[in-house]
């Protein structure tokens, strides 16, 4: 899939707000540069971790909750 198409699944999966969007990529791409293991099947020595937590939130598997207590 393309990554246009997967930015926007992942922004609908949001409600489409973009602020929180970035918020969680961010946060989630952080913990990949520092390690933790992918969420989604994908090779991260080829792919950047922005990409794979877009891809993440894309699939559900990361959310806003996943970062933010209540």
């Amino acid at each position: 899939m393309r990554t246009e198409k997967i930015a926007a699944k992942a922004l609908e999966r949001l409600n489409g707000d973009r602020y929180k969007l970035s918020l969680v990529v961010s946060k989630r791409a952080e913990e990949l540069a520092l390690g933790a293991e992918p969420l989604v099947e994908v090779d991260k020595n080829q792919v950047k971790p922005v990409d794979i937590a877009i891809m993440e939130v894309a699939d559900g598997k990361v959310g806003l909750d996943t970062f933010v207590s209540k």
